[in-house]
C-alpha cells in the first residue's frame, strides 16, 4: 500500500488546493502572493489549472500557499 502519512498534500488534488485558496483567501490574495497571469488577468479556476499542470515551479509556489494558508486559517 502506498501511504505517505508525512505528506501534507498527500490526496489532496490540485483543483481542491485551488478551490480552497479562492474560497478563502480569493484571486487577488492568490496574485500577491503568485504573480502569474492566470491569477491576475481574468481568472478562472479552468485557465489556472491548465497552467499550473504545465508548470512545475509555479504549482510548486501554490503548493506552498495552500499548505501556508491551511496552517493559518484551518
Amino acid at each position: 500500500m502506498d501511504q505517505q502519512p508525512n505528506n501534507p498534500l498527500h490526496g489532496v488534488t490540485l483543483a481542491a488546493m485551488l478551490e480552497f485558496l479562492i474560497e478563502r483567501i480569493g484571486w487577488d490574495a492568490m496574485a500577491r502572493e503568485v504573480d502569474i497571469r492566470c491569477f491576475t488577468h481574468e481568472p478562472s479556476l479552468t485557465s489556472s489549472l491548465k497552467f499550473l499542470r504545465k508548470v512545475p515551479w509555479a504549482r510548486a509556489k501554490v503548493e506552498q500557499l495552500y499548505l501556508r494558508c491551511r496552517r493559518r486559517l484551518g
